[in-house]
């Protein structure tokens, strides 16, 4: 893990930082039980470890943040942006900051992550959903005007970091090079292409079958190419990645029965106390089990445990 030799300056972590995704891109999979097994190997939770004073850690602690910030935008590919979830996701919990410094989130790339976390959801990714709703309830993100800190009156070059490209998006290079405006130039090209072949040819009304060079429907079928090829790219986004092999159903029966032996547990207890205080207290109506709550946590864990026993 490379050191901290000066405020402001973090020499390695972009390299540490990439090193971590770049492993996990190689496991294929975007388990977040992989991720803390690579987190660990590494070591990297004693990233804001060192004899710092506290100016200097929370200098270090935002320069981490927006580091790993970048890779969960696009155009990164979607493993590499689950993976940049986790990374933030761990460093925001093991920073030495009080009170914590959050993760800043520009209102434009918003509705981006937003579209992420449906995808995650359809995808039923769901430790990744779990991980990204978990950060959203500690308020962990700081949503600003601008992705950068930008100073009145102040002249200041913005030095852009440069990323590996394996980390990118092959279908957004696909996209990027065949656009509409594309294929619509291509395609006004090749009418007038067809139109001059008709002036040279001896039959005006249609080309020399000499001059057929290229084929009639070029554009349609380079159009129909771009397509099928972004429907490959969901789907083997969709299933290189293995799905969280969890029962919904299960989970809602398993916390039923949890919940009911909870309540008669209680009820029995109440039963061999006072009756009159019985009595007052059955008056009372049961609070219901709350998401949030420490109870449904550990029901939640103990219905997955459960879960892969019986798989």
């Amino acid at each position: 893990m490379a050191a901290v030799a000066e405020a402001g300056s973090v020499p390695g972590l972009q390299a540490d930082c990439e090193e971590l995704l770049g492993a996990f891109q190689e496991a294929d999979t975007v388990r977040f039980e992989r991720f803390a097994e690579l987190w660990r190997e590494r070591r990297f939770h004693t990233i804001f470890h060192g004899r710092i004073r506290a100016l200097e850690r929370n200098k270090l602690t935002k320069k981490t943040l927006e580091l790993a910030q970048q890779y969960f935008l696009p155009p990164y590919a979607f493993q590499i942006r689950v993976g940049a979830l986790y990374l933030l996701y761990g460093l925001y919990n093991t920073q030495l900051c009080q009170p914590k410094q959050k993760i800043r989130i520009a209102l434009k790339d918003w509705p981006e992550i937003l579209k992420f976390q449906q995808e995650l959801i359809d995808s039923q990714h769901y430790d990744a959903a779990y991980i990204f709703r978990t950060l959203r309830l500690a308020r962990a993100f700081h949503f600003t005007a601008m992705p950068k800190l930008l100073n009145y009156r102040t002249k200041k070059k913005i030095q852009e970091n440069e990323f590996k490209e394996e980390f990118k998006d092959p279908s957004n290079r696909v996209s990027s090079l065949i656009t509409n405006d594309v294929l619509e130039e291509l395609m006004n090209i090749h009418e007038h292409y067809q139109k001059m072949k008709c002036v040279i040819s001896a039959d005006k009304s249609q080309p020399d079958k000499a001059l057929s060079l290229i084929k009639d429907e070029f554009v349609v079928t380079l159009k129909d190419i771009t397509l099928e090829h972004q429907e490959w790219q969901q789907k083997r986004m969709v299933g290189s990645t293995n799905r969280y092999p969890f029962n919904f159903f299960f989970f809602l029966s398993f916390i039923r029965h949890r919940q009911v032996k909870l309540e008669s547990s209680e009820s029995g207890s109440d039963n061999r106390k006072s009756p009159s205080r019985s009595r007052k207290n059955s008056r009372r109506p049961q609070p219901a089990l709350r998401r949030g709550s420490l109870e449904f946590r550990g029901i939640f864990l103990e219905a997955a445990e459960v879960y892969q026993l019986l798989c």
